[in-house]
């Protein structure tokens, strides 16, 4: 019986490791998930029903200047500035540029190579010693047999795509800082107005009382009790100037300058009435930097897989040498030192990995869980966009409401104020119900003003949540 020799045994053995391995499924997991959706936002009044749709990405299409719709000349100087001198936005940008210029490079392995060089060999044997000089121009391509430099080009785009919505996202993140600090300091610029003339009219109240005191018509208690209002007052003033110079540093910040480079000039907030639709929750999908962000992570990853699993099978570069050689410098490039060579200098063309130490199937397995990783991520980052959108429309709702009543109620304390205050002069009334009504109004133009930047605060919101300007 005739047997084989080892190295026919073992190249029987590769060959049918490699049926074996052609044999195996190549196929990637799905860049898409599918999702459990609603037909429309629980908290909106529109009636969408029937009016589902199937989401195409659309993060990439300019959101414009959407805060314009506020009308606002200020707010868009300064989101202006922010985005171009925000040092985060100039992070995101130079990490996009990074990104891309990886793709590029994994995409230079796909590329047919070339390269020259000169430069002499020295060897000796047994006998004597030479000097071979050498002038070659090399060239080599690897054959993309099952994919897997395809993969992990497609999955380096993917990633540039991804920084790219992660640009977007903190530039949406940015504008909409601006604008809800913006606001945030108009509000606060309000509640002074509001306490700055209650601050007047207390000290005129405590002019008053004192002269009232002095001609012996009341008790000190009262004078007491006019100061203590006026303390507390000019007190309150002070704590909302400290919180109106925070959020005015947070803002300089955002900016791109120090605080001491910047400041707000004061001015009480206008009333914002802007209503944004929020569109179907489908739209979401297609909006939302981050989100986008998370289905090209994830699709990035499935494109990995598709390169760890191709890792196992064979791979074939097509190698060539031209040029010349010569034992002498001088002859180096005479036409009879020419010289060229087809196929491998080193080792073979088509190779097929055999023993790696596993080093394949860890890649395989660490590629399969950072996919799942990355579907739970995607799953997880859509449900906080719709919680996004719905507090924002929760909050409108109900600020809408509370102004409402707010105001009914600034209304009825001004009104009992100065009936205290007429009560009090006529001497049928102590000054304690004049305080205790003089608190009420203050206490309920304060929370007007509150609101009323809430609903600015939460209109912003809830563009952002939408994922920016929605005519476009």
């Amino acid at each position: 019986m005739k047997t084989l020799s080892l190295p026919a045994r073992f190249s029987m053995s590769a060959l049918a490791a490699a049926m074996i391995l052609v044999g195996c499924s190549t196929t990637k997991p799905t860049e898409k998930i599918k999702l459990d959706l609603p037909s429309q936002y629980r908290e909106s009044q529109s009636d969408l029903d029937g009016a589902w749709k199937v989401a195409r990405p659309a993060d990439g299409v300019d959101r414009g200047t959407w805060w314009a719709v506020f009308d606002d000349t200020d707010l868009s100087k300064l989101i202006s500035e922010a985005t171009r001198s925000n040092s985060t936005l100039a992070v995101a940008l130079a990490r996009v540029r990074e990104a891309r210029a990886t793709a590029g490079l994994v995409d230079a392995d796909r590329a047919f190579q070339l390269n020259t060089g000169v430069g002499p060999t020295r060897q000796r044997d047994s006998t004597s010693a030479s000097t071979q000089w050498r002038a070659q121009v090399n060239a080599s391509y690897e054959v993309d047999l099952f994919g897997r430099l395809s993969d992990n080009s497609r999955a380096a785009r993917l990633d540039a795509q991804g920084q790219e919505a992660a640009y977007r996202s903190v530039l949406l993140a940015l504008q909409a800082d601006v604008a809800q600090q913006y606001f945030s300091i108009r509000s606060l610029d309000s509640e002074l107005d509001v306490l700055q003339k209650t601050i007047r009219l207390r000290q005129e109240a405590l002019r008053l009382v004192q002269h009232r005191y002095d001609a012996g018509d009341i008790s000190e208690l009262d004078v007491a009790q006019a100061k203590t209002e006026l303390s507390t007052a000019q007190a309150e003033e002070e704590r909302v100037e400290r919180g109106r110079s925070q959020r005015d540093h947070a803002l300089a910040i955002l900016l791109g300058k120090a605080p001491a480079q910047f400041t707000l000039a004061t001015a009480p907030l206008r009333p914002v009435v802007v209503s944004v639709p929020p569109g179907l929750p489908s739209d979401l999908l297609e909006r939302r930097p981050d989100i986008a962000q998370a289905q090209r992570q994830l699709a990035a990853a499935s494109a990995r897989i598709g390169a760890a699993k191709a890792a196992f099978f064979p791979s074939l570069t097509l190698t060539g040498t031209a040029g010349y050689e010569s034992n002498e410098l001088r002859n180096l490039f005479q036409w009879s030192s020419r010289s060229w060579l087809l196929g491998p200098l080193v080792g073979t063309a088509l190779t097929l990995p055999l023993l790696d130490g596993g080093r394949n199937k860890a890649n395989l397995a660490r590629a399969d869980a950072n996919y799942e990783s990355l579907v739970a991520n995607y799953r997880q980052q859509v449900l906080v966009g719709f919680q996004d959108v719905e507090d924002n429309l929760s909050a409108l709702r109900t600020l809408d409401s509370q102004i409402r009543f707010e105001s009914e109620a600034v209304g009825s304390a001004n009104l009992a104020t100065r009936l205290a205050e007429s009560r009090y002069r006529n001497g049928s009334a102590s000054y304690l119900e004049v305080i205790d009504a003089q608190r009420s109004s203050l206490s309920a133009q304060r929370a007007e003003s509150q609101s009323v930047g809430q609903r600015a605060v939460a209109s912003v919101g809830l563009i952002r949540a939408l994922g920016g300007g929605w005519g476009s």
